[in-house]
């Protein structure tokens, strides 16, 4: 299966993985995007922010791609001492991006991310019409 591997303009270059995997030419790969700036810094310890962040760094590795939100098709979350609270702002997240048609999504809590300053994550699969 042909593919290709890339890192956006616009997030940060990780050394140990790539942000975007693009398979037979439909089906990308987003790795997990976090509340990262430009160098890879946690840009706030808000839980809040950094849901909003993540997903504005999911959209730019979308966009690299020619895709949007709308190609998305499943979702992986991943937060940092879950709680109802947490799960409130990312479902009202959900809401503004994909109204009453998310994708699917799978949530796990987990007890720590990559970096210790890290309170939330996502990773998605589009698939380019």
């Amino acid at each position: 299966m042909p593919h290709s591997i890339s890192n956006p303009e616009g997030l940060h270059k990780p050394a140990t993985y790539s942000h975007v995997a693009t398979a037979s030419g439909e089906l990308v790969l987003i790795a997990g995007q976090y509340a990262s700036d430009g160098n890879g810094r946690v840009v706030s310890a808000d839980f809040a922010e950094q849901v909003r962040r993540s997903f504005a760094n999911l959209r730019t590795a979308l966009t690299s791609v020619g895709l949007g939100f709308e190609h998305v098709v499943q979702l992986r979350s991943h937060i940092v001492a879950h709680d109802a609270g947490k799960l409130a702002v990312l479902g009202g997240r959900i809401v503004e991006i994909w109204g009453d048609e998310p994708p699917t999504q799978t949530l796990s809590g987990v007890a720590a991310l990559a970096y210790p300053d890290m309170l939330f994550e996502v990773d998605a699969i589009a698939v380019r019409p």
